[in-house]
Order: structure tokens, then sequence, then C-alpha cells
């Protein structure tokens, strides 16, 4: 080949690449960004006395820590490994207004609530709890001790979540009195060194009675997804005194055979009287990387004419709907002063309560009943991974709280908001008689999402905002099942999911507050359903048909509207006004429970009274700021005498016609694990929730006045006034990426004595 060749294509080269690029730059000029400013004109503006529904900021935590650290009389240690027999102050969280000053500083310009908060001090040298109403915010000058006025009793140490600092002594007691002196069988068993160890899981309750404190854990492989590698070996220990110099280890399991002691066990051992669990390597097959390098991007959802909802401080705006909204250490995700065109529909939506109930023949297993809000559902909304907890470009929203740590802790981006095309029309029709003619609209509504990872279970909150005026709350679970090791009998409450690994058998409980407000405060509680009865035909009246009629009733107290499980119940739940229609009807909120869930706890059982609002489907009580939850931070760790027991807020009776009226949503659903579940359950199938729609609310489909809304006609087809879709590409636009970012690490648990996680708890 000449040298005049070679220049010559190499020339040709230079020339197609400029080419190219050329090219490129004009078909990207026809391609602008996105904009990142809002088409969308908004109806109003935001409401800033939202606020009062606000969680604490950084700054109010620190403001009630100092000041409570600094009562001399009340001697509180603010150390997050001060020891069981200390007094610590474990929790600070905002206290919700009164919820008739809150209206009346909405809607009648009455005065601003003060703004308080409550603090909850374990007190280990008084052997009590106590709970503080501290104020005002920003800076408190007064503490009151509502203890008693809130539980109608004093709270007993023993009723506390288990802290960092108790958690500290536990690792040191395992490590000293098990498996220090049980090193040559944890060794040989489970190849357990300096180097490497086990990891715990707790069972739930402490004990089978009120007072004690006796925990079963179980002990796991050392790996990512531990929850699904047991190993066979559980011990009880006595942790009841707030002095860890008189804890004791109480029972062992290993190999499915108890053992008194460890110095029985390590006896026993010697003697050859014991079944050994010999060392086997396995493969972590709990881990999440992918198995598969991942290829491509999954289809991603950006805003053409930028979002079309607005955040500001704690008050959110989306086309017709408008709320404000908090997270709370202990239930998780709540909405306040949800309004539809302005009216209020819900005064407030929140989460209550997570809890299962566990079936196995092992003791980690046999008696376990978690309720999460015992540990901190909200406690756990750590960071959300864009792209795949939330879409990409969805709004993130950081948080604080203060929950057993020395400082506040901000967790990033723990909450996202997002406008979401579900993939379906909301509503549609082609006409194909007479006329012809389409007409539809995209189901396009506004997701509000956590997510909390407590301990094995990740569960995702979502309330969801239709453009027909319906709220939905939706819970899905996901994350590791909990397991127990495969002895005789196991296989009667799961089934075997890996190598001596038995996935135990468990319900998922969730309670959902719903306080309705549909026009004012005064409502009704109504049910409708059919029967079929039997028509004289008006044009053949020998003739009869089996024809389906509307039956309709009006429950007048707080039993007759504890709708339990175990019984038929309605199909249709109505939340009414006296206030009608055009046509006439009632205007009214329906409850549209979707729930899967097993059987709750027999009302037999001592512990069922921690729990006793699973009995219930929906329940209906009169309104009142002291019954706030229908559980609490004290269930998990003393079941037997609750200190919040929800069946006594419905034993008093009280009328419930135009009054006050909140709905307690029971959903959920029940777990059977199977092979499918590793190394992780999925979202799909696993949930469940309720839907708020409106029933005669409206004169018609709210939707009908959407700017999403789609109609054809014949001739028609390439028209944009009525269809936008025909336009999409004169709107097309390149999105506005921003960099991914991830902190998530910075909100876990640390403790002193120990590199890892404790001994993990839940579900």
């Amino acid at each position: 080949m000449t040298s005049l060749v070679k220049w010559i294509l190499i020339l040709f080269g230079l020339i197609s690449v400029i080419a190219n690029i050329v090219i490129v730059c004009l078909y990207s000029g026809r391609l602008p960004k996105c904009s990142s400013k809002p088409h969308h004109v908004f109806k109003g503006k935001h409401n800033e006395r939202s606020a009062m529904f606000a969680d604490l900021s950084a700054e109010e935590y620190l403001r009630v820590r100092d000041y409570m650290s600094n009562q001399k009389d009340l001697n509180i240690s603010v150390n997050a490994l001060t020891k069981p027999s200390g007094n610590f102050l474990f929790l600070i969280d905002l206290l919700l207004p009164m919820k008739a000053d809150a209206l009346g500083y909405l809607d009648n310009n009455k005065p601003k609530p003060v703004r308080e908060a409550t603090a909850v001090v374990f007190y280990g040298t008084l052997g009590h709890i106590k709970e503080y109403v501290v104020g005002p915010l920003p800076n408190p000058i007064y503490h009151r001790d509502v203890t008693v006025k809130r539980y109608k009793e004093e709270l007993p140490i023993n009723a506390r979540t288990v802290t960092i600092g108790e958690y500290a002594l536990i690792f040191k007691f395992i490590n000293e009195e098990v498996f220090t002196k049980l090193g040559k069988i944890v060794k040989e068993s489970f190849d357990v060194s300096k180097e490497k160890t086990l990891n715990g899981f707790e069972g739930m309750p402490r004990g089978v009675k009120s007072g004690e404190r006796q925990t079963w854990i179980s002990f796991f492989r050392d790996f990512s997804g531990m929850y699904i590698h047991p190993v066979g070996l559980e011990v009880l220990i006595n942790h009841e005194s707030t002095n860890a110099s008189l804890w004791s280890v109480k029972r062992l399991l290993y190999n499915g055979q108890y053992f008194d002691s460890v110095e029985d066990l390590i006896k026993q051992y010697d003697a050859g009287t014991v079944t050994k669990i010999v060392y086997k390597p396995v493969q972590n097959y709990a881990s999440l990387k992918p198995r598969s390098k991942p290829t491509g991007l999954s289809p991603q959802q950006f805003y053409a004419q930028g979002k079309r909802f607005s955040v500001k401080n704690n008050h959110v705006m989306y086309l017709e709907w408008s709320f404000a909204f908090g997270l709370s250490s202990l239930t998780g995700m709540r909405v306040f002063d949800i309004r539809f065109k302005g009216e209020r529909i819900v005064y407030e939506l929140s989460v209550q309560e997570a809890m299962s109930v566990y079936g196995s023949i092992t003791p980690g297993m046999i008696l376990t009943k978690f309720l999460d809000s015992s540990i901190g559902i909200g406690r756990f909304a750590h960071e959300l991974v864009r792209g795949v907890d939330c879409p990409y470009a969805a709004t993130y929203i950081d948080t604080f709280r203060y929950i057993d740590v020395s400082a506040p802790h901000r967790f990033r981006n723990s909450i996202c908001i997002f406008e979401h095309n579900t993939g379906r029309p909301l509503r549609r029709h082609f006409s194909d008689f007479f006329s012809n003619s389409y007409g539809g609209m995209v189901n396009s509504a506004l997701v509000f999402r956590t997510i909390t990872a407590i301990g094995n279970y990740d569960y995702l909150w979502d309330f969801i905002f239709y453009q027909s005026g319906s709220v939905e709350a939706k819970v899905h679970a996901t994350g590791y099942i909990s397991s127990s090791f495969n002895v005789d009998g196991n296989l009667k409450y799961g089934h075997q999911v890996a190598e001596n690994t038995i996935g135990n058998i468990h319900t998922h409980f969730i309670n959902f507050k719903v306080d309705l407000d549909v026009l004012g405060v005064e409502n009704v509680f109504q049910t409708k359903d059919m029967k079929f009865m039997n028509v004289s035909l008006p044009w053949m009246p020998e003739r009869y048909a089996m024809v389906p009629q509307l039956v309709e009733a009006q429950l007048k107290t707080e039993k007759e509207a504890a709708l339990r499980y175990d019984t038929k119940t309605p199909r249709y739940l109505h939340i009414a006004s006296n206030r009608t229609n055009r046509w006439g009807h009632q205007r009214s909120y329906r409850l549209q429970v979707v729930s899967f869930t097993g059987d709750s706890l027999p009302e037999t059982e001592p512990e069922e009274k921690s729990m006793s609002w699973a009995r219930y489907k929906v329940a209906i009580t009169k309104h009142k700021d002291s019954e706030q939850t229908s559980s609490s931070l004290y269930s998990q760790n003393n079941m037997w005498t609750p200190a919040v027991d929800f069946s006594k807020y419905i034993e008093d009776d009280e009328s419930i016609e135009n009054q006050d009226l909140v709905a307690w949503v029971t959903t959920g659903f029940l777990h059977i694990p199977h092979a499918e579940d590793i190394p992780n359950t999925v979202t799909v199938g696993n949930g469940g929730g309720v839907i708020l729609r409106p029933h005669n609310y409206f004169d018609e489909d709210p939707s009908i006045h959407s700017p999403d809304g789609v109609y054809i006609s014949p001739g028609s087809e390439g028209n944009c006034e009525n269809n936008k879709m025909a336009c999409l590409t004169e709107d097309s636009c390149t999105p506005i990426i921003e960099p991914f970012t991830y902190n998530g690490f910075e909100g876990t648990m640390k403790f002193e004595e120990r590199r890892k996680k404790s001994p993990q708890s839940q579900s």
C-alpha cells in the first residue's frame, strides 16, 4: 500500500469522525434538557401552619437533650452506652398537638398550639420508666411527668427496649460465659475462633410472664444475610437484673438437645452422649451480590415538563392534593391534614404497628411474637437507593431522629416522593357501538414512601394519592425470612429452604390509623353489602327471580363497629357525613381493606392483650387524644400487662353517631416460607393495605377534570387539543440526571464492645 493511499484513508477516517460529531451535536440540539422548573401552575400555596406536624429538627433535639441532662434532680445520662443500671435518656420525639387545638389553628385562626416533645427515660437506678412532656420548643423551660396520666400506672423497668448499652454487655457476657467456655465445641462445630465468630438473633418476648427478662438467642454464621444460616446452637440468658454481674445462662439447645448449663453441655459432649454438629464450610447462598454481571439499564421515568408536585419543609402539594408529613421514630410514616380540592378528607393517616407471630419447635422461635414499634419502625428508615428503592428522579428528603443515641442523627434521603405512571389507565372506554370514540386517562399518582429495615425484614411503606380522589396506604415486605436449624419435628412449622435450614411459618399484621374527617368532624359509620332477594317480575307477576339487592346499615356504638377478622364483615365500610351530594346520597369515604392475613393469636394466650388490635379488620372508635396509638414502646417486653391494650378503647362502647371517628385498620398476610424466599423474599404478593375511596362524596368522578385526560374521535387522531400523546414527540427532551450518591451506612448501629450489629431482632 502506497503512502498516498494511507493518507487518503486517514483523511477519510477523520472526515467521518467529524461528520458524526456534527450530526450528534445537531441532533442533541433538537433535544433540549428537560426543564427542572414545573410547567404546572399550583393552586394555592404551601400551608406554613403544617409545620406543627413537622418532626423535631436537629437543633430542637439538642435543646431537649441538653435541657433534660441539665436537670440535676433527674440524674440522667445521654451516653448511648449507658448501662442498664444507669438512668438513660432513650427517646426524644415530637408530641403531637391536641386535635381540637390543631384544627382551631388550621381553620379558625386560633392560637398556634405550643410545640412540645416527649422524652423517655429508663431509670435503672429506680426500677421504672418515665415519660416527660418537655417544652416549649425550641427553648424548653419545663418538663412534666405524664407517665401515669398516659398509662394509668407506673411503667416497670423491664418493659424497656434493649438499648445499645445493654447489647454491649450482652455481647461481652456471651463471649465470656458461652463462647470462651465452649471453645472446643464451638470450634469443632462452627469453626469459631478469635477471628471468626457467630451472630445472634433474639427471640421475643423475653420470658413468659411480667417482670421476666429472659431471652433465647439463636446463633447464625457470620455472613451477610445471616438470618438463613442457622447453626443449631441456642442459648437462654437471664438478664432481669439491671446489674449485669447477676446475669446467668439458664439453658442451652445444641443440635436439638437441651442442656441445663454450659458445663452440662461440655460434660455430655466430651462423654460422647451428644449428636455432634460437624463443621462444614458452605457458600453464602444469602448473598445479594448479583449472580450475573449487571448489564444495561431498566426503563427509567423522568419529568418532561418538570415535577407536578412541590415540597416545602414538611408540606406537599400535588395537583388537587395537599398534605403535611412526618416520620415517627417509633411508629414510622404519617401524614396529616390531607386535602383534595381544598377540602380536608383525612386528619391523620399513620402506621401504628407491625407484628409477626412465628411457629417453630426450637425455643428461639417457638414463642416469638415481634412488635416492631417497641423497637422503632421509623428508627430504621435508612437512606433510599436512587433508581432502586425509588425512581431515580424522585425528590428525596432527609430526616433526623433521637432514639438510643447520644445526639440526633441525620438519615439522608430516607423519604422519597415521586409521581408515578402505574402503567395502566385510571379509566378508559373505546366506543364501538353507534358512535366511535376513545376516552381515557393515564393513572398517574403521587407516591410518598419510606422503607424500614428492621433486622431481617424490610417494609416498604407507601401512601399513594390518586387523581380520582382516592388515597391508598400500602405496605410490602421483603428482606430475609427468619429461620431455624432443622431438627426432628420442625417440618411441621415450615419448609426446608437450604441445608439444615427451616423457613418458619409466620404471620404479618399491620395496623394503620385512619382519622377521616368527612366534611367536618361529625361523622357516622355505615355499611353496605348485597343479598339476593326472590323478586316477582313486574311484567310477569307469577314469575320470580333471585336479584341482588342493596343492604345498608348505620352502626351506632364502638362495639357494633369492631369488625372482627373471624366473622363475616360487610364489603362496603363508610365514614359518612350527614351532608348529601347532588343526588341525595350521604357524602362518604369508603374503607377498602386489602388483606391476606393469617389467623390472629387466640385471646386465651396471655400475650394477646399486647396485640388486641389484630382481632379487628376495622374498628371504629370515637376520637380521643388519649387514644393516640394502638400499641406502645413497651408492648414487646411486657406483653402480659401491656401499657396499651387496644381492646380497652372499645370496651366503653361509646356512641359513634355524629362523632369525630377514627378507623383502626388491620391488614397483612400469612407467610409460609418456600425455596423462592432464598436469598430474599420478594415484594410481589407479600403485602396489604387500605384504600380510602370517595363514595358519593362527589357528584361525578373528579378525574374528569384532570389535565391528563385523552379523547380521540374519528378524524382527530393526530390532534393535540384533547390528546397530548399525539404531540409527545414535540415535547421530547433529555432528562437531567443527578449524580448517584449513597450514605446509608452512616446510620447503622455502632457498639463499643463488638465490631458487628446487635443480636438481630425482628420478624
